[in-house]
């Protein structure tokens, strides 16, 4: 489980540490970018779901390294942890450069 599990928590928490310790951009207090990860989510169903579908994967994972928590149509639930890390860290990155300017 440590393998792909934990950097995936680890990236949540870093993603997180770094909104609330360091940048204070205020961006999980609007309705953008909870709609922007709504419509992210919703892409990364449909294109994960179907890169990992167990019937038929085109990328499968080791079970000894993930929780084996599937939701939905098969899709490992590390990887929303680690789709929510990446495009926060993004938008993150990106408001504080709009705000530099």
């Amino acid at each position: 489980m440590i393998g792909y599990t934990a950097p995936a928590v680890l990236a949540v928490l870093a993603v997180c540490t770094l909104e609330f310790a360091v940048l204070h951009t205020g961006i999980f207090r609007r309705s953008a970018y909870w709609l922007s990860m709504l419509i992210v989510f919703g892409f990364q169903i449909l294109v994960d779901g179907w890169l990992t579908k167990l019937r038929a994967p085109i990328v499968m994972y080791d079970d000894r390294h993930i929780t084996s928590l599937r939701f939905p149509f098969d899709i490992p639930i590390e990887d929303f942890l680690f789709g929510f890390a990446l495009v926060t860290a993004v938008l993150l990155l990106w408001e504080r450069q709009r705000a530099r300017r």
